[in-house]
């Protein structure tokens, strides 16, 4: 029988932090470097909880070099073919310390399918160590993902596994009592995801992490929130929801270190031309973009899949996103504008957000002005 939940669900844009009595006179004062420790995974880490999403666009070498100066980690796409000399050798130069673990910020990323056997060569490779593993799909629900994570726990008991997506508090515990140290939480919610126009199915994210947070520090593990992020307050907010980790795509999309070429478009202003003009004539003028896509979109599975397989539907979109530079100016907006929240809410530290926060409901963020007065 049709059931129907009817509690409040929440997202990003539905609420904000209520300011608090701080003890700290300056945002400079605020740590944003937590020491993780791990259900499972032996070593610690100390990390400032932003994940660059191993989408094609974002999961790049050129990304993760930038990140690991920020303690920001990057998951790096799965279409990175390791067979190549110059990209095993990325990881050999990334992966060369084996008892330090030089490089504490880069997880390899697999799925269920024919890629699985040579993550497994990676991971039992003698010339270097790589320690940290992304499985990620698009339904966490599956029974092969709960069977897939007990099978790299068996096989390789100190790695970093971080797996998902789900949305509910009952499978976060079923993926880490199976051998998951992180499960990603969000389904839909990216900006070039469109699973739930396509499905139906889906949970706003601010209500996902919740509950998933709530349910993986239960039992000994962490969540990281995967979407849906469009700016530093939306990063903050995640973490203030419990998110232990907050997993970042179209934030850093557009870079100069996203995969992508960049493109030049002419486009229409508002302002009108000089006079002596015609009339009524607009001004244009040239902008930069770069293409951002979901990789579940048609375009994603027919550059790295071959073709959209008979059986499915593209749940995701092609965008071109506005140049941004460096993505060493996003990382550090990001992590000013954490701090600006923990100034605002008396959080000292990056974990202590979540003790400090308390959420308004509104039913509008920002005071927007349109036109000119």
């Amino acid at each position: 029988m049709t059931q129907i939940i009817d509690s409040i669900e929440l997202d990003f844009c539905d609420v904000l932090f209520k300011p608090k009595r701080t003890t700290l006179n300056s945002r400079r004062e605020a740590d944003v470097i937590r020491e993780y420790k791990f259900k499972y995974y032996p070593q610690v880490m100390n990390s400032c909880g932003i994940i660059a999403s191993n989408m094609a666009t974002t999961g790049t070498f050129e990304i993760n070099n930038i990140l690991q100066k920020y303690q920001a980690i990057t998951c790096l796409h799965k279409h990175y073919d390791f067979n190549s000399k110059d990209n095993y050798q990325y990881l050999a130069k990334n992966y060369k310390n084996k008892e330090s673990h030089k490089n504490s910020y880069t997880f390899i990323s697999t799925g269920l399918k024919d890629e699985k056997k040579h993550v497994f060569d990676l991971l039992s490779d003698k010339n270097f160590k790589i320690d940290k593993l992304c499985i990620d799909i698009a339904n966490g629900y599956i029974p092969k993902l709960t069977d897939f994570v007990k099978e790299v726990r068996s096989k390789f008991p100190n790695l970093l596994i971080m797996v998902g997506n789900v949305v509910t508090g009952d499978m976060t515990q079923d993926l880490i009592l199976s051998g998951a140290d992180i499960v990603k939480v969000g389904i839909g919610p990216g900006s070039v995801c469109t699973t739930r126009k396509l499905t139906g199915v889906g949970r706003p994210q601010l209500s996902a992490i919740l509950e998933c947070a709530d349910a993986a520090h239960g039992v000994g593990g962490l969540v990281c929130a995967d979407g849906g992020c469009t700016c530093a307050g939306d990063v903050a907010k995640a973490f203030g929801a419990g998110a232990d980790f907050v997993m970042i795509g179209g934030m850093f999309a557009g870079t100069d270190e996203a995969a992508g070429e960049l493109i030049e478009k002419t486009i229409q202003t508002n302002e009108l031309i000089e006079e002596n003009a015609n009339i009524g004539s607009l001004k244009h003028k040239k902008e930069k973009y770069k293409q951002f896509y979901g990789m579940s979109s048609q375009l994603a599975q027919e550059k790295h899949f071959g073709g959209m397989a008979c059986y499915r539907a593209s749940e995701g979109k092609v965008v071109d996103v506005a140049y941004k530079g460096s993505v060493e100016s996003v990382i550090q907006e990001i992590l000013g504008g954490i701090r600006s929240t923990m100034s605002y809410i008396g959080a000292r530290r990056l974990k202590d957000i979540p003790k400090c926060t308390t959420f308004y409901r509104v039913n509008r963020q920002l005071n927007e002005v349109f036109g000119k007065s």
